[in-house]
C-alpha cells in the first residue's frame, strides 16, 4: 500500500507498523457488532490462524437487522435470518469448522446488553487465558453499538488475562493519516499472502444482501459502501492492540533512572501549561481537592493554597518525599500512595484534577476513574483535566481520547476548553453550572 495525498487515508501505517505477533496465540476469539466486519476487518487474520491449526471462536452479537430500516421488500425479521445465513457461509469460506456463536442481540442496543456480551467472550476465551487473542471492533468505527462490544472485549479480557485489539472497518473512509489514534506507533499490521487475500473476499462475497443492493428503490441501496469492499481486498489487515493500564513498576522504574523523569521543572512549556491550568479554574478557593497522579508536585504547590484540604497521590512512592518536602509547613495537604481507580479516597470533593494522568489508563480502568470522580464530586464540584495531545509510545490511550472519555459523560458539562497542538485544557462540572461571569455577579 503505498501513501496518498488524500489527508484522510492513514495509508503510511501500513508500512510503518509493528508485525502482529502470534507467537504464543493457541486461541483467536473475533468479536463483531454485526456481520459481516469480522471478515472485513480481520477476515486475514481468522484465515491464518485456522491454517496454523490454532483455534478460532467468532462472536457476532447482532445480526445487523437495522442495516435496511426502511425497505420497502426486507423487513428486520427477514434481514436477520438473511444475515445470519451468510455469516454462517462466509465464516465456512473462511475457516471450515470453526466456532460460531451468533448472539442474536438487538442491532442498535447492544449497550444494553454489554454484561451478556462479556459472559459471550469470557465463555469463547475459554481455559487459553493469556494465551487468547481477542479481536474485536474497534470502539470509534461506526457508533454505540462498536463501542458497546469493544467494552465487553476489553473487560473479557482483563477478566482472563488474554490480549485485545481492536480492527477499524468503517473508520478507514474517514479517518485523517494524522489523527493520533492511528498513528503508527498504535497499530499493528498482518500482512496477507494471496491465499488469504482470495479467501477473504471470498468470505465477503458471500454477504450478498450487504454488498449489492436488495432491489430497486434507494432505501435497498448497498449498506456496505465501494471503499468498504476495496478495504477487504487489501493485502494486509491493521489491528489496535489494546494496552494495559501502567502499573507502579513502570514509574518505579523511570523515577529510579531520574529524579524528574518529564523534565517538569525548568521548562517553560511546563510552567506555562500550570499557569493556564491554574488561570483556568472557576473559583478562586475550594473546599477539598483531589489531584491523584501529582508526580514530584510543581502542579500541587500551584493549587493547594486555593484549597481548605487538599489530597495529592501517585501511584509511586518515589516522588512522595519530594512532594512532602515541598509542601512541608502546610498542613492541609495529605500526601499518599493510591493506585487508581482501586484505591480511590473517601470523602467528597468540589476539585478532581486529572493532569497528565488519564492516558496511562486502559478504557476499562479509565471508565471506572471517570464514573468514581463523578460519584464523589459535590454539586458545585469541578474536574479539571489536562493532558499532551501526541502518541506517546506504550501508553494505553492518548491526551484527545481521555478528554473524549470525559466529555462524553453525562453527569458532566464542559465549562471551559483550551486546545493546542501539544495539549489540551478542559474545565468539567455539573450540569446547570452558572459561567464564572455568572457566578461572579458580573452577568446578571
Amino acid at each position: 500500500m503505498t501513501a496518498t495525498s488524500d489527508p484522510r487515508a492513514p495509508d503510511a501505517p501500513d508500512r510503518d507498523a509493528a508485525a502482529l505477533d502470534l507467537a504464543t496465540v493457541d486461541r483467536l476469539v473475533v468479536v463483531s457488532a454485526q456481520p459481516p466486519d469480522e471478515v472485513l476487518g480481520a477476515g486475514g487474520l481468522i484465515r491464518r490462524v485456522h491454517d496454523r491449526g490454532t483455534p478460532v471462536e467468532i462472536v457476532v452479537a447482532s445480526n445487523g437487522e437495522r442495516t435496511h430500516p426502511d425497505s420497502p421488500t426486507h423487513p428486520p425479521e427477514r434481514l436477520w435470518a438473511l444475515h445470519r445465513d451468510e455469516t454462517a457461509r462466509a465464516v465456512r469460506t473462511l475457516a471450515p469448522g470453526a466456532g460460531l456463536r451468533r448472539l442474536g442481540l438487538p442491532h442498535g442496543a447492544l449497550a444494553d446488553h454489554v454484561p451478556d456480551l462479556v459472559a459471550a467472550v469470557r465463555d469463547a476465551v475459554g481455559a487459553a487465558g493469556d494465551r487468547a487473542l481477542i479481536v474485536t471492533t474497534w470502539r470509534d468505527d461506526g457508533g454505540p453499538d462498536h463501542r458497546a462490544v469493544a467494552r465487553a472485549a476489553q473487560t473479557a479480557g482483563a477478566a482472563t488475562g488474554a490480549a485485545v485489539a481492536e480492527f477499524p472497518v468503517r473508520g478507514w473512509s474517514w479517518l485523517r493519516r494524522d489523527d493520533p489514534r492511528v498513528h503508527p506507533s498504535r497499530l499493528a499490521v498482518l500482512r496477507l499472502t494471496d491465499a488469504e487475500v482470495l479467501a477473504k473476499r471470498r468470505a465477503v462475497r458471500e454477504h450478498r444482501s450487504q454488498i449489492g443492493p436488495l432491489g430497486p428503490a434507494p432505501q435497498d441501496r448497498a449498506a456496505l459502501g465501494p471503499d468498504a469492499i476495496e478495504r477487504g481486498d487489501r493485502a494486509h489487515e491493521l489491528f489496535l492492540p489494546v494496552r494495559r493500564s501502567l502499573t507502579a513498576g513502570y514509574f518505579t522504574e523511570l523515577y529510579r533512572a531520574a529524579d524528574d523523569p518529564w523534565r517538569l521543572g525548568g521548562s517553560w512549556y511546563e510552567e506555562r501549561k500550570r499557569a493556564l491550568t491554574a488561570a483556568a479554574l472557576p473559583r478562586a478557593r475550594f473546599r477539598s481537592a483531589f489531584e491523584p497522579g501529582c508526580a514530584v508536585g510543581l502542579l500541587t504547590e500551584l493549587l493547594a493554597p486555593r484549597c481548605d484540604r487538599y489530597l495529592a497521590a501517585d501511584i509511586a512512592a518515589e516522588p512522595l518525599a519530594r512532594v512532602t518536602q515541598r509542601l512541608a509547613g502546610q498542613d492541609h495537604v495529605d500526601v499518599r500512595r493510591l493506585t487508581l481507580p482501586d484505591q480511590w479516597p473517601d470523602g467528597d470533593f468540589d476539585l478532581v484534577v486529572l493532569s497528565e494522568v488519564g492516558y496511562y489508563l486502559d478504557h476499562v480502568d479509565l471508565s471506572r476513574v471517570i464514573e468514581r470522580t463523578v460519584s464523589a464530586l459535590t454539586p458545585d464540584g469541578v474536574v479539571l483535566a489536562c493532558h499532551w495531545r501526541h502518541p506517546a509510545a506504550g501508553y494505553p490511550l492518548t491526551g484527545d481520547e481521555v478528554h473524549a472519555a470525559l466529555a462524553a459523560e453525562p453527569g458532566l458539562i464542559t465549562l471551559a476548553a483550551h486546545t493546542e497542538e501539544d495539549f489540551r485544557l478542559d474545565v468539567f462540572a455539573r450540569p446547570g453550572t452558572p459561567s464564572v461571569a455568572r457566578a461572579d455577579g458580573v452577568l446578571a
